[in-house]
C-alpha cells in the first residue's frame, strides 16, 4: 500500500525495551519488508547496544541506520563501520538534547534524526520546542556545505508539517498520521507539495 500511493521510503523502528520502553521487531522483520518491497529501509536503532546489531540488519536489507547519540555520545567510529559496511549513516537525538553538541558530528553523517517525541511508543504529539532546534542544525548544515538530511519523527501530521518543513526538515516520518488516515494518497501528495 505505502509503495502503490507514493511513499518514499519506510521508516522502521527497532525497539530493545531497555534504551525505550517498547520493543517492536528485529531483523527477520526488515529482511521480510526488504523481500516485498523495493523502498528504501531506514532503519531506526533505538537499542542500548546499536553496533551489536549492525550487520544482522545490513543482511536483512537495511539500506541506512540510524541510532542515537544518547546511546552511543562517541558517534564517529560507528559512523564509520556504517560506512565501510556500505551502509548510509544517521545519528537520532531525542528532544530535549542540546544539538550543539552534535554539530560537530553532522559530517560523518548522511542523516540527523530529530525525534519530536520521546521514543517509544506512537500516537504522541508533536513537540513544538524541536522546531528552534531543526532550524539551528539546518543553518549549521548549510554554513558548512555538508550533504546531510534533516529527518524529523513523531506526532508529524497534516497540521504541523508544514511548520516542520519550514524550520527545515527534508524527510518527514509519519506513522499515525499516514496509517490513520482515510487517503493515504491525498495525504502523501499534500505532504510532497511541502
Amino acid at each position: 500500500m505505502a509503495d502503490k500511493v507514493g511513499v518514499e521510503m519506510l521508516h522502521l523502528d527497532i525497539m530493545d525495551g531497555h534504551f525505550v520502553p517498547n520493543i517492536s521487531f528485529g531483523p527477520t522483520i526488515v529482511k521480510t519488508i526488504n523481500k516485498i518491497t523495493d523502498l528504501f529501509l531506514d532503519v531506526h536503532l533505538m537499542l542500548s547496544e546499536p553496533e551489536k546489531y549492525f550487520d544482522d540488519f545490513i543482511k536483512a536489507g537495511a539500506d541506512s541506520i540510524t541510532f542515537h547519540y544518547e546511546a552511543r555520545p562517541e558517534p564517529i567510529p560507528l559512523a564509520r563501520e556504517l560506512k565501510s559496511k556500505g551502509c548510509q549513516t544517521g545519528l537520532s537525538v531525542n528532544p530535549d538534547a542540546d544539538v550543539e553538541k552534535i554539530l560537530p558530528f553532522l559530517k560523518d553523517f548522511d542523516l540527523f534524526l530529530m525525534m519530536s517525541v520521546f521514543p517509544g511508543f506512537g500516537g504522541q504529539k508533536f513537540i513544538e520546542s524541536v522546531l528552534p532546534k531543526i532550524k539551528r542544525v539546518k543553518e549549521y548544515i548549510i554554513e558548512n556545505n555538508l550533504n546531510t538530511t534533516i529527518q524529523v519523527d513523531g506526532g508529524v501530521d497534516v497540521n504541523n508539517a508544514a511548520k516542520v518543513v519550514s524550520a527545515g526538515a527534508d524527510i518527514l516520518v509519519m506513522g499515525t498520521a499516514f496509517f490513520g488516515s482515510d487517503n493515504q494518497t491525498a495525504l502523501t501528495e499534500k505532504i510532497k507539495t511541502l
